[in-house]
C-alpha cells in the first residue's frame, strides 16, 4: 500500500501543478506579477471597451510570422464579433524576438501614439509585414508607413532619434520572460478571476473556447 502510495503521489502532484500552470505561467511566488493592472499596464492603447469584462493581453514582435498571421486572419474575427460588441478588449506588448529591426518597429508604433495613431500604425506595420529579419524595416520604411497614417513625420522623426520608447519596449521585453513569455505570438486571456495562457497562433476555435471559459 505505502508502495502504491509513493507511485500515485508523484503523479497526482503533476496533474495539479500542470493544471495551475495552464492559468497561471509562473510559480505562485511570482503571481503577484499578474494582477490585471500590471498587465495592463505600459502596453499599448486599449481595443475596445475598457470595461469589457475579457482582456486579451497579446505579446508580439512585428517581424514575426505567426503574429502576423493571426493580424490577418483571426484577429479580424476577434474584432467584429467580440471587440466590437464590447464582451472583449484588447492590449498589446511588445515581445521583440527578431533583433533591432523589431526593437525599432515597436518604438515607432509608440511613437505614433503620441499623435494619437498607435493602432492605425500599428495595423500599417503589419500590412505591410515583409518577413522575419529581412530588411523590411527601415526608417525610409516606417517613414512611409507614417505618411499612410498622415503623421507628422518632423515630430515622428523626432522621436525615433531621440530614443523616447528604446527603454520602455526592453522593459515590456523583459516584464514578459519574467512572466514566463518565450514565443510570439503569447496571449494572456483573462477576466478578474481566471488567466488563460495561449502559446502561438492557435485557431480561432481556441480562442472561442477560452472566451466560454471566462
Amino acid at each position: 500500500m505505502t508502495k502504491l502510495y509513493l507511485f500515485i503521489l508523484p503523479i497526482l502532484i503533476g496533474i495539479i501543478t500542470g493544471m495551475f500552470l495552464a492559468y497561471y505561467p509562473e510559480s505562485e511566488s511570482e503571481s503577484s506579477l499578474l494582477t490585471i493592472t500590471k498587465l495592463i499596464d505600459g502596453g499599448s492603447p486599449i481595443m475596445g471597451n475598457p470595461n469589457a469584462p475579457i482582456t486579451i493581453l497579446e505579446w508580439g514582435d512585428y517581424q514575426c510570422t505567426f503574429c502576423y498571421k493571426f493580424h490577418q486572419d483571426t484577429l479580424d474575427i476577434i474584432n467584429e464579433d467580440f471587440i466590437k460588441t464590447g464582451k472583449v478588449k484588447l492590449v498589446f506588448k511588445d515581445f521583440p524576438l527578431n533583433g533591432p529591426d523589431s526593437l525599432l518597429a515597436a518604438e515607432a508604433a509608440y511613437c505614433a501614439e503620441d499623435q494619437k495613431k498607435y493602432w492605425q500604425y500599428h495595423d500599417e506595420l503589419y500590412k505591410n509585414w515583409g518577413g522575419e529579419r529581412t530588411g523590411w524595416i527601415t526608417r525610409e520604411s516606417l517613414d512611409r508607413f507614417g505618411i499612410t497614417v498622415n503623421l507628422n513625420l518632423v515630430e515622428f522623426n523626432k522621436c525615433l532619434d531621440e530614443k523616447k520608447y528604446h527603454e520602455k519596449v526592453t522593459s515590456l521585453h523583459d516584464f514578459g520572460k519574467e512572466i514566463g513569455i518565450d514565443a510570439t505570438p503569447s496571449f494572456l486571456v483573462f477576466n478578474s478571476e481566471k488567466i488563460i495562457k495561449i502559446r502561438g497562433n492557435q485557431p480561432l476555435e481556441v480562442f472561442l473556447k477560452t472566451f466560454d471559459e471566462l
